[in-house]
């Protein structure tokens, strides 16, 4: 009798985990990599967050929490969404896991039965279908076009739509693409749901704090009435560079919330009782540091839109939001290496960059989208143009061949 469960079969390994950690080999052996693979800013936990976590170790706080997570952080966070974004949720109506990642299949664990559907917009983050399989349910991939901004229409959601939906998962700022919803276009998504009680919106904003320009909004914000609906998830790990302190929350209804607690409660109690008492002051506290944040993400966003785009064979757009640029590589597809190896797929170029040019990027594929690959410019700037400049040079020592790569048109 094999011990591995089936469901596993249709599970796939992080692609962002897998390109970190290929890249991590290769420095080992002593290569030159700059790795613009990783989801991570690259800033130092604030000073203020660092002292409320230290308070909390010398104040004794380092026994169990409750499951959802301490009253104060529950409160905070209650506070920082009626502050924020005009929702107001009790605190019974919040749980807090070991990252968003966490909450969001603690979300899925406890809504999905065998049969139930999940529409997610694709380009997407890699680990949504696998946690959907993982749950039980089936994921429905709803490509949304680059000529559209990488954002999903209100009549592909109707399209979309069968008796089984049960969940709209909504990434805005989204990863990978950097494309942020505006209260309108969350509004004409909204219209389209009110026709199916039928389906819920899981929206993770845990890059709320990232964008450039475009005011952020979400789901239950914009449409008010489908709050009851809305699990609206969040975290610190982005906005306050706390991704090894795994803290994210979810706002919802009570009914839900108390399921996801239950399963917590089976699986990893509550997180880290030292980084719940952090995150008090990371979402309650002084937050003049997202300034700086910001300001240094948008130079870096600049510098990687206009390097790209001067290669030969990608383009990008300028993303309002998250750390990424999304990079249309299909002008790259059926070119040859000066190894002789045919680019016959994002993944191959990926490899090709790692292999050959030392850069670390993470292929389209991995987020449901090709021919395209992310660039993380949670880097310094010198990192940044060490690695723009060796991109163009991979891409001029590409041979040109008369293949042609007809799902790049499909995909622009």
């Amino acid at each position: 009798m094999p011990l591995i469960a089936k469901r596993l079969q249709a599970v796939r390994p992080s692609e962002t985990k897998a390109m970190t950690a290929k890249a991590a080999a290769l420095r080992e052996q002593g290569i030159d990599v700059i790795t613009l693979s990783q989801g991570e800013p690259d800033f130092d936990t604030p000073e203020a967050v660092q002292q409320a976590a230290i308070a909390a170790i010398r104040e004794g706080r380092t026994r169990y929490t409750p499951v959802a997570g301490v009253k104060p952080l529950r409160e905070a966070i209650s506070d920082k969404l009626k502050r924020d974004n005009s929702l107001d949720y009790d605190i019974d109506q919040i749980t807090v896991g070991c990252g968003a990642k966490q909450v969001v299949f603690n979300a899925l664990f406890a809504s999905l039965d065998p049969g139930d559907e999940v529409i997610i917009p694709t380009p997407c983050w890699v680990s949504y279908p696998d946690m959907v399989r993982l749950a039980g349910g089936e994921p429905v991939l709803v490509a949304c076009h680059e000529r559209f901004g990488f954002k999903l229409k209100p009549l592909d959601l109707e399209a979309a739509i069968t008796p089984r939906i049960k969940w709209l998962m909504l990434n805005s700022p989204n990863n990978p693409t950097g494309a942020v919803y505006s209260n309108e276009e969350l509004a004409a998504l909204a219209v389209v749901l009110r026709r199916h009680p039928q389906v819920h919106v899981l929206a993770d904003d845990i890059y709320e704090k990232l964008v450039y320009g475009e005011r952020f909004a979400t789901m239950a914000e914009a449409a008010p009435d489908l709050i009851g609906r809305t699990l609206t998830v969040n975290g610190v790990s982005k906005s306050s560079a706390m991704t090894g302190w795994r803290l994210g929350y979810g706002a919802g209804p009570k009914d839900l919330i108390k399921a996801m607690n239950t399963i917590q409660g089976q699986t990893s109690s509550h997180t880290s009782s030292i980084s719940q008492y952090a995150a008090i002051e990371a979402i309650g506290g002084n937050q003049d540091y997202l300034g700086d944040f910001v300001s240094s993400f948008r130079k870096r966003r600049d510098l990687v839109v206009e390097k790209i785009n001067e290669a030969q064979g990608l383009r990008c757009r300028t993303p309002d939001g998250a750390f990424y640029v999304f990079v249309n590589c299909g002008g790259v597809m059926g070119r040859t290496t000066p190894q002789g190896k045919v680019i016959e797929t994002d993944t191959d170029f990926a490899m090709y960059l790692l292999e050959q040019f030392g850069v670390a990027v993470v292929p389209g594929s991995g987020f449901m989208a090709s021919p395209y690959i992310r660039i993380s410019y949670a880097a310094s700037v010198e990192e940044l143009q060490h690695a723009c400049g060796r991109i163009l040079a991979a891409c001029e020592a590409l041979s040109k061949s008369e293949k042609t790569y007809e799902q790049s048109k499909a995909t622009a």
